[in-house]
């Protein structure tokens, strides 16, 4: 039995496998001692193995892991546990996204990182949501109710703030604005995807992934099919615990 955690900037997540096979994972808040929440979450499993993956596996290697990953490789595998034909992954976290493109035997050929802004993340999203007074999980249904286009022009968190603010002062109906935000990010996603380039289909993990207006949005203006893990927040933590120390499943 492997366990594989996936330290975030936002959630810790993690993952059991027996003989490949999920059977069992949990998620968590990473609080300000992602460590100490970590050995809690796992404190409840046995495994013969841990692996960490995310921005704290060093710190996990150093407390507690046996090993660690690259995330990039960590989606992939995890990725291909869900879907073990793609060759296009999507992931867009709490505070960084990025796309990883494969080649067909499963291998990482190219990929693009967004960490060094909050431009199209989960955390872009939190924030709008908040200061047009919705809930997170509301945002994407909140969008839904709108078919106005309303142009939203900047990207960045502080200046868009201040633009989604102006427009609500202005009488734009909120929903009106939760559209046009949500239509940023797809645009800004849709760009690191033509940029990587993605083939056939799309496999979108992440938090983000539970949001359907941005998922069906994806692939209206991709023109492809957008995927979604039954669990997409898990899958980098997944990878970590299929990951075999050597050549592993996704042929990495």
């Amino acid at each position: 039995m492997q366990l594989g955690i996936d330290l975030g900037s936002r959630t810790i997540k993690v993952v059991v496998v027996k003989d490949g096979v999920l059977i069992d994972h949990a998620v968590a808040e990473s609080g300000f001692e992602p460590h100490v929440q970590s050995r809690e979450l796992i404190a409840r499993f046995t495994p013969s193995r841990i692996i960490a993956t995310g921005y704290g596996r060093h710190m996990a290697h150093k407390h507690f892991a046996d090993e660690v990953i690259t995330e990039i490789k960590a989606h992939a595998l995890g990725a291909r546990h869900f879907f073990p034909e793609c060759r296009t992954i999507l992931d867009v976290g709490g505070q960084d996204s990025k796309v990883i493109a494969l080649t067909q035997e499963g291998r990482v050929a190219t990929f693009q990182m967004n960490d060094k802004c909050a431009a199209g993340t989960g955390r872009f999203l939190e924030m709008m949501a908040a200061t047009l007074g919705f809930f997170l999980d509301e945002f994407g249904a909140a969008a839904a109710q709108s078919d106005q286009d309303v142009p939203i022009n900047s990207m960045c968190a502080v200046f868009a703030e201040s633009e989604v603010i102006s427009l609500k002062n202005r009488g734009v109906p909120v929903q009106d604005i939760a559209r046009a935000i949500h239509i940023s990010v797809v645009d800004r996603l849709a760009g690191m995807l033509q940029k990587v380039g993605y083939v056939d289909q799309v496999i979108f993990t992440g938090g983000v992934a539970n949001n359907f207006f941005v998922v069906e949005a994806l692939a209206r203006k991709l023109g492809v099919s957008v995927l979604v893990p039954s669990i997409p927040t898990i899958t980098g933590a997944l990878g970590a615990a299929l990951h075999t120390g050597g050549k592993c499943q996704a042929g990495i």
